[in-house]
C-alpha cells in the first residue's frame, strides 16, 4: 500500500496511548543575563521563554496527531500541579483526548525540563527532570486500569520511566492491557511483557536479553516474551523484525547530518503502528515508521512528520 493510501485511512483510526505521559518544557535562556544572585552569588540561568509539548508517551500521541489519526486518547497519571495543567493544555491544543488521565495529588507530574542556550540554540545546561521514584498507590493503579476500556484499532504502551519503581506501567497495568493490536515500547522492562508486539531499540533489546537469560539473542527474546513480532530498531540502519518464521531486515534510507534524534523511536512507533493497523503488513509498517522517523530527526526537539512532508518524500520511495 502506497503512502497516500495509508495516510488517507488514518482518519478512521482510533488509537489509545497508555503509560508515561509526561510534559516536555523547553526553556530558552539568555547567557548575557547570567547575573549572580545577590543572596548566594550563584549565577542564574535567565530563562526568557518557555515552550511546552507532550513528552514520552505524549510524544507518540503528538506524532499520531500530526499524521492525521482520527481519534487519539491517552491514559496516564498527572499530579495536581502546574505541570499537570500545562500537559493537559498541550494535549488539547493538538486534538488529543486527555480526559482519561488520572489525577493523583500525591504525585508530581512527570516532567522533562530542557534548558536551551538562546544564543547558540544548543541544550548546554543539565536537564531538570521531575520524576516519580515511588510505586503508584493501589487506588491510583485501579483508577488507571478503569480507563483502559473501549474499542481501539491499536493500543500503544509507552513504558518510559527508568526508575525501579515509579512508572505508570505496573505489573497489574501490564496484565490489564488488551487489544487486537498492542504495541509496546519499553525502555527498561521489555522482557516482562507477554504476547504483544515489542519495539526496543538495539541497546534496549541487548539489555533485556541479558536481564532475562544472560546472553544476547533477539530471536530467543521474542520466544521468551511470546511476542508475535519483535522489532529491534537500529537507528539510521533500519529495523530488524523477528517472528516465528524467522527474521527480516528492513533498511532505511541514510540521513546525513541529522539535526536531533531525540524522539526518533517515538516517531517510528507512531508511523509503524499506523501502517500496521491499516495494512496488516509488518514490513510495510517498518518502512513507514522509518520514513516518519527520517523526517522528524531533521527537526529540533521532538519533531513530527506531516502528511504533506510524507507525500513529498514518498515520490522517491513508493
Amino acid at each position: 500500500m502506497k503512502t497516500a493510501e495509508i495516510l488517507d485511512r488514518l482518519r478512521a483510526l482510533r488509537v489509545l496511548v497508555v503509560g508515561d505521559i509526561c510534559l516536555d518544557r523547553w526553556c530558552h535562556y539568555d547567557p548575557a543575563e547570567a547575573l549572580p544572585s545577590a543572596e548566594t552569588g550563584i549565577p542564574r540561568v535567565a530563562v526568557t521563554s518557555v515552550e511546552v509539548t507532550p513528552g514520552a508517551g505524549g510524544t507518540i500521541a503528538n506524532n499520531l496527531a500530526a499524521l492525521g489519526v482520527g481519534q487519539i486518547s491517552v491514559v496516564g497519571v498527572v499530579g495536581r500541579d502546574g505541570f499537570g495543567w500545562e500537559l493537559r493544555q498541550a494535549l488539547a491544543a493538538r486534538g488529543i483526548d486527555g480526559s482519561r488521565l488520572v489525577e493523583a495529588p500525591e504525585v508530581q507530574t512527570f516532567t522533562y525540563t530542557k534548558v536551551i542556550n538562546g544564543a547558540t540554540g544548543e541544550e548546554d545546561q543539565p536537564r531538570l527532570d521531575f520524576i516519580r521514584n515511588r510505586p503508584l498507590g493501589a487506588e491510583v493503579e485501579r483508577a488507571l486500569i478503569a480507563q483502559l476500556d473501549g474499542e481501539w484499532d491499536a493500543v500503544i504502551v509507552s513504558d518510559q520511566a527508568e526508575t525501579a519503581a515509579g512508572g505508570v506501567v505496573t505489573p497489574a497495568v501490564r496484565e490489564a492491557i488488551r487489544g487486537k493490536l498492542v504495541w509496546v515500547d519499553s525502555r527498561a522492562r521489555a522482557e516482562h511483557f507477554r504476547g504483544v508486539i515489542l519495539k526496543p531499540n538495539e541497546q534496549e533489546a541487548v539489555e533485556a536479553c541479558r536481564r532475562a537469560f544472560g546472553e544476547v539473542d533477539f530471536a530467543r527474546l521474542r520466544e521468551w516474551t511470546a511476542s508475535p513480532l519483535l522489532l529491534v530498531t537500529h537507528g539510521g540502519r533500519g529495523a530488524r523484525l523477528f517472528t516465528a518464521e524467522g527474521d527480516t531486515w528492513v533498511a532505511t534510507r541514510p540521513v546525513e547530518k541529522p539535526v536531533d534524534i531525540c524522539g526518533a523511536g517515538d516517531s517510528f512507533t507512531a508511523g509503524a503502528v499506523c501502517a500496521l493497523a491499516v495494512t496488516g503488513k509488518q514490513v510495510r509498517a517498518a518502512q513507514f515508521g522509518n520514513q516518519v522517523a527520517a523526517i522528524t530527526i531533521m527537526k529540533k526537539g521532538t519533531g513530527t512528520a506531516s502528511p504533506e512532508e510524507l507525500l513529498r518524500d514518498a515520490h522517491d520511495r513508493d
